[in-house]
């Protein structure tokens, strides 16, 4: 149901008032679903090609060194989630989304130019920082024009939107690798994702209008002394609150899965004799799936609630990583079967974990709690990646995916433990 706002309804920065709803909002709603196009777009130029790059174009043998551009990746990424959630303070969201934009201007030409693995790892830094700002502005940007009737299913799109750029542009540079080789054609395209991004952001109107509506129509009073800063909503969301507490670890080993997958199946799937193109299948095909199915499951999470998709998607992941090594004799069937369980078990976590943080977050403390929430979640590419390296290096790359399998299982039974459903009706 669609708030109505009352007669001293906020107005936004050109005079209009302001109401929440995806209906009412459905041109800006739109419009930031095609920037967040761009920003899958822009990360999707690595899924495929990077990892080889390192390995065949600069001759790394070590696993780690290889991996070691997701963990610059990961560890800026989820920094700048967290300082993202206490900039919308200070700032204006659309002010945070065009200065990502403009960060992300060098990366498509670094990667495809690089003379070196360092500028590839430097390339990562402002890669994560560009994905840290876009992102969590337009999924904050979002969940501010629809209220929080519609939450699950304004996350869905946004996730949606960006993922299936992800898997769209993996599977698009495993094909130009394919017929143009590693570099420089693959990440040249990054130059149209950035262009766009940066010309939709300017056009974007500010949400800061539809936040203070929703302040003053919530129903439920922020409680006498409870602070709103980062200071103390790290601590609340990480784990005070049982809830967030289950949410943002589970984004924590979700992610941590996603980082192991991109540097570990490309090394995987090819010592077990498979192309370039072959490859960019299998690494489209997971964010595809798991971008397209979240338009269906950010509304089912609506519908159903939260936790039965968090914890259902969490084990349908674990089985994904068992049958990549169950089948590995057979590595084509092994890789798409593992990408569609992995899609189709993301896709079920995703909208749900960020529509679960809003539900026990006020909307005086949500963007700390968000920005708390998808620090640990990207924290999740080092750690994978870490975690890949370390034990890639040691035991083989097999034994990444058996600890994959086992921590993305025990993550599921931590969230059935902790995580409790929050209505935003009952507020």
């Amino acid at each position: 149901m669609n708030t109505t706002p009352p007669t001293n309804t906020p107005a936004d920065a050109g005079g209009r008032p302001v109401r929440l709803g995806l209906r009412e909002n459905w041109p800006q709603f739109t419009l930031l679903v095609v920037v967040n196009v761009c920003v899958g777009g822009l990360v999707g130029l690595e899924r495929t090609t990077v990892p080889l790059i390192g390995s065949e174009t600069f001759g790394l043998t070590s696993d780690l060194a290889v991996f070691s551009f997701i963990i610059a990746f990961g560890l800026t990424k989820a920094f700048t989630n967290l300082a993202a959630g206490a900039l919308t303070a200070r700032f204006r969201r659309k002010q945070l989304l065009v200065a990502g934009w403009l960060i992300g201007i060098p990366v498509p030409f670094a990667l495809a130019y690089a003379p070196s693995w360092g500028w590839i790892v430097a390339a990562n830094v402002l890669l994560g920082l560009n994905q840290g700002l876009t992102w969590s502005m337009t999924v904050n940007m979002k969940i501010d024009l629809v209220g929080p009737s519609r939450r699950g299913l304004a996350t869905g799109l946004n996730e949606a939107a960006g993922y299936t750029a992800v898997g769209v542009t993996a599977l698009l540079t495993g094909y130009l690798a394919t017929g143009y080789g590693l570099r420089p054609i693959p990440e040249l395209i990054g130059v149209v994702f950035v262009a766009a991004g940066l010309a939709l952001a300017l056009a974007v109107r500010d949400t800061g209008a539809h936040v203070a509506l929703e302040l003053a129509s919530h129903t439920k009073a922020l409680p006498t002394g409870e602070h709103t800063g980062l200071r103390t909503t790290f601590p609340r969301t990480s784990w005070h609150n049982r809830s967030l507490r289950g949410a943002s670890q589970a984004g924590l080993v979700n992610n941590l899965n996603d980082g192991l997958t991109w540097g570990v199946f490309p090394l995987l799937f090819t010592d077990h004799g498979l192309g370039l193109a072959a490859v960019g299948l299998i690494k489209g095909l997971y964010p595809i799936l798991w971008g397209l199915g979240q338009i269906s499951t950010g509304h089912l999470a609506d519908r159903v609630g939260r936790k039965p998709l968090i914890v259902h998607g969490m084990l349908v992941q674990a089985a994904g990583f068992v049958l990549a090594l169950a089948l590995l004799d057979r590595p084509l069937l092994a890789g798409i079967l593992s990408a569609v369980l992995l899609g189709v078990g993301t896709a079920m976590v995703y909208p749900a974990l960020i529509a679960s943080i809003s539900d026990h977050a006020h909307p005086a403390w949500r963007a700390n709690a968000l920005g708390t929430y998808r620090f640990w979640r990207d924290i999740g590419y080092a750690a994978g990646a870490l975690v890949a390296g370390v034990l890639a290096d040691a035991l083989g790359l097999s034994a990444t995916v058996i600890a994959a399998a086992v921590l993305t299982a025990v993550s599921g039974l931590l969230a059935a433990r902790w995580i409790t459903e929050h209505q935003p009706a009952a507020r």
